[in-house]
């Protein structure tokens, strides 16, 4: 509880669809302005996807990325951290070229192979945007993520050892923890280590508060101090393990990539009004919201000097 929270908001992501909601950020412009106002609502990192500006599709074309981040970054100073998750429809390389582009502080990493099925949501819209969107979600019943060792030792090499990128562990469930622990007594990756508990997610660990405590218990076994860990809370969870994570001295993410409410039926408007929610939750309970520079300090980032989009 000593540490100043850091909040995370995932502007756009690669799950949710057009058809789902009419705040979801598509354009250069919609991400951008989402983002700044974000950050202006308290978000210490932007965790950042692409979307094809003509159709919303999830898009892994760095010139989409381009288009938005020199703005975010004149115009904040947020920690921009770029997925190199992207779509589980994209190839690695497809996934980590945006990264590779603007050679960001942070990235994004999923830490294993793992189904990921969006397709219950398909049943629940009934009027499509789009031609991509039904056939997207539906695919999904026979979709895996792929990032096999391999794979996560060659993002690591690119955007750690090249570019000197620090990294979000995207961890689904607790065998993730462990794959990063191999890596760790591999010599590949150093502490400071900021796991993301990814919970919520169909084909992997649910949302909910016990699995939040076997992920924390787990991770103090394997890393000991030499980590923070912050949880996201898929959909209707996003607010109640948030505000779990906050009490137990852990750190939050929030966004439209995660869940497109903000309380039970009724849609969140903006990025920035899920941030003002979950900073309300974090000063209500006695802690500080990290700013920025206190951030880059406890995850120890290379520093905004050394991106590729800013120069």
């Amino acid at each position: 509880m000593t540490d100043p929270c850091i909040i995370s908001c995932a502007i756009t992501g690669s799950i949710h669809t057009p058809s789902m909601t009419p705040y979801l950020p598509i354009t250069a412009d919609e991400i951008a302005r989402s983002a700044i106002d974000a950050a202006h609502a308290g978000a210490t990192i932007l965790h950042l996807h692409a979307r094809n500006p003509a159709n919303g599709r999830p898009s892994a074309d760095p010139d989409d990325y381009m288009a938005f981040l020199p703005r975010i970054a004149a115009e904040t100073d947020a920690i921009i951290n770029i997925t190199t998750g992207g779509s589980a429809i994209m190839t690695l390389a497809d996934r980590l070229a945006p990264a590779m582009r603007a050679e960001p502080e942070m990235c994004s990493i999923n830490m294993g192979s793992m189904n990921f099925a969006m397709y219950p949501a398909a049943a629940r819209i009934t009027e499509w945007k789009h031609d991509w969107e039904k056939p997207f979600l539906e695919g999904s019943e026979d979709l895996i993520f792929k990032n096999t060792p391999r794979d996560i030792a060659h993002v690591l090499d690119e955007m750690g050892a090249k570019r000197g990128a620090r990294f979000e562990f995207e961890c689904y469930e607790a065998g993730h923890l462990h794959m990063l622990h191999h890596f760790v007594q591999r010599g590949v990756v150093k502490p400071p280590f900021f796991v993301q508990f990814v919970l919520g997610v169909l084909g992997a660990m649910m949302a909910e508060p016990e699995h939040v405590m076997h992920l924390k218990a787990t991770a103090d076994r394997l890393f000991g101090k030499d980590y923070r860990f912050s949880v996201l809370g898929a959909g209707r969870q996003q607010m109640p393990l948030a505000a779990m994570s906050a009490a137990m001295g852990g750190h939050v993410r929030v966004g439209l990539e995660d869940s497109i409410w903000i309380e039970r039926g009724r849609l969140a408007t903006s990025n920035a009004e899920q941030v003002t929610r979950v900073r309300g939750i974090v000063e209500g309970i006695g802690r500080r919201v990290a700013t920025p520079d206190e951030a880059r300090a406890m995850l120890g980032l290379k520093g905004r000097d050394r991106v590729a989009f800013t120069r």
